[in-house]
């Protein structure tokens, strides 16, 4: 075997193994990467059953309703589109329907948002960002009752 052949081959190995660790950095980044959808967003273009995201909106009024086993399920709506959610846990004090709300979970193949987590607005001025901003991009965004989000 010549020295430009031997060469040839440690470069060809040399670039397959930069290629394949790439590969796995880039798969392990889109893994940890968590998206924000609204109900709109959700509506018009569906994340995908099994996929984790973010869901934020505002808790339906009247649609909380309290399981056994420590489930809870109620509806999170931009004013424009609503999409179901499940938790099983403790939800945070400041949880109530009419407020902002994000939640993180998954999908199930119903169209039901079972949530992992979920994130209630931290005083009565504020909304999350996402929250604001998803409910400014359906139009119906009232800032006498929302502070800091926007």
């Amino acid at each position: 075997m010549t020295r430009k052949r031997r060469r040839l081959y440690l470069v060809v190995a040399l670039v397959s193994v930069l290629g394949i660790a790439t590969a796995l950095v880039l798969t392990a980044f889109q893994d940890s990467l968590v998206y924000f959808y609204s109900p709109s967003d959700i509506a018009e273009k569906s994340p995908g059953v099994d996929r984790r995201f973010r869901l934020g909106g505002l808790v339906k009024e009247g649609s909380v309703q309290k399981e056994a086993g420590g489930t809870t399920a109620f509806v999170v709506t931009d004013l424009r589109a609503e999409v179901p959610v499940r938790y099983t846990g403790l939800l945070p004090d400041l949880f109530r329907e009419g407020q902002g709300v994000v939640t993180q979970g998954k999908l199930d193949a119903r169209g039901q948002f079972i949530a992992q987590e979920v994130l209630a607005k931290h005083d009565e001025k504020y909304m999350p960002p996402e929250v604001a901003d998803a409910l400014k991009k359906s139009g119906e965004w009232r800032p006498e009752a929302a502070g800091a989000g926007g």
